[in-house]
């Protein structure tokens, strides 16, 4: 009923001018953000490091699942990458393989040579066994350059394990998805858990979302955008005022009573308001 009697109100305020300023005097303080905070491994939940009321920050870790394994995990990879890395930037082989090929390559030449200026000096033979450890002695080198290229294959190999390896480590991290106030812990350190379990419920407080209802007859088109405030109601004179800006208006028109839902985002610095509240809401003119 209360919400009909706003809208009606709100009809006749719209009405009036679209681009005017429109009061509403009943919208209620929901949340735009909350999360269960749940496991993403299994293990022992060694660690809770938060308690309930408690303000946290972005990525700030709340609670940590036994890791022990992890770390070993983690540790055996960085050392595989250390020796990966160091077969990767060895290309002694392939050095030696080059100039191995070099003084092949000039033995042949010599041979050759000489046979030129001394017919037969050197035997059909003897120029043949130089001719394959010229070419043997190039095959080694592209065998060395291609262990070279696997030994870095590996490396990138290696490098993708080290991330695996500390991302299973940051799984078993509870970490805060966005800031604001843990308001209930739903286990405790020393409990099995496992993917997916609920470990404690975040609620952000820094910025809340206003519901209201407009009426659809004659809603300007503009409102999206437009700045408000939501104004608590007090005994005293001067009414505290949260400003913010409507970010949403809904494209269904309730049937019943020919209203739409709209909601703006009010900022909450202050942590003054509570989710649940019912106060005013203006909506500023058309810039």
């Amino acid at each position: 009923m209360a919400s009909l009697v706003a809208g009606l109100l709100s009809l006749l305020i719209v009405g009036a001018d679209p681009q005017a300023e429109i009061r509403i005097d009943s919208a209620q303080l929901t949340l735009i953000e909350q999360a269960d905070i749940s496991a993403s491994e299994s293990g022992l939940l060694s660690n809770v490091q938060v308690r309930e009321g408690q303000m946290v920050e972005s990525g700030e870790v709340l609670a940590g699942v036994d890791d022990r394994e992890a770390r070993i995990l983690r540790e055996r990879a960085m050392t595989e990458l250390k020796l990966a890395r160091s077969a990767a930037e060895n290309d002694v082989t392939v050095r030696f393989a080059k100039l191995a090929a070099a003084v092949a390559k000039a033995e042949l030449l010599r041979a050759q040579e000489s046979n030129e200026k001394f017919p037969k000096s050197v035997s059909a033979t003897e120029i043949d066994r130089l001719k394959l450890l010229a070419d043997k002695a190039e095959l080694e080198i592209e065998q060395a350059e291609l262990s070279l290229n696997q030994a870095q294959l590996a490396l990138q190999v290696k490098a993708h394990d080290l991330e695996n390896a500390s991302l299973a480590l940051e799984r078993r991290q509870l970490k805060a998805p966005f800031p604001g106030m843990v308001v209930q812990s739903k286990k405790h350190r020393g409990e099995w858990v496992e993917p997916g379990t609920p470990v404690m419920r975040l609620i952000r407080l820094d910025r809340l979302r206003a519901e209201a209802f407009l009426s659809a007859k004659g809603l300007p088109q503009n409102l999206v955008g437009r700045k408000v405030l939501f104004v608590v109601q007090t005994s005293s004179a001067d009414s505290p005022k949260h400003e913010g800006e409507l970010v949403f208006v809904s494209p269904e028109v309730d049937p019943v009573n020919g209203q739409v839902r709209i909601w703006a985002e009010i900022d909450n610095q202050d942590l003054k308001l509570r989710p649940g509240q019912t106060a005013s809401l203006i909506i500023g003119p058309a810039p």
